[in-house]
């Protein structure tokens, strides 16, 4: 899974062409710790049809605001840059990331 930065964010990202998954997470956040096995099984299973990437909300703050990442875990699914989906908090399990995957793909 690439390692995303407010650096890196607008390249692989935003600019990117197709489908890119962002796992927001941060440096305490027990329930993102316990979904990244997760999201690295779904990678295995979708990786040639979406590009997993993941961003450190505590080390970029002001990216996340601006994605409108107000919680965490936040997993959010882009089009050629365009936000198509999220999930968020509770609702941020294997099953509704997978879903959100297929209903977009």
């Amino acid at each position: 899974m690439l390692v995303v930065d407010k650096d890196t964010f607008q390249q692989e990202v935003l600019d990117a062409d197709g489908f890119v998954l962002v796992d927001y997470f941060g440096d305490g956040c027990e329930p993102c710790k316990a979904l990244l096995p997760d999201i690295e099984a779904l990678e295995e299973q979708y990786g040639e049809q979406v590009k997993f990437t993941k961003l450190n909300t505590s080390k970029a703050r002001r990216l996340a605001i601006g994605q409108r990442v107000l919680g965490l875990p936040t997993v959010v699914l882009y089009k050629n840059g365009e936000k198509m989906e999220e999930v968020v908090k509770d609702d941020a399990t294997k099953a509704s990331i997978a879903a959100m995957i297929v209903k977009n793909i």
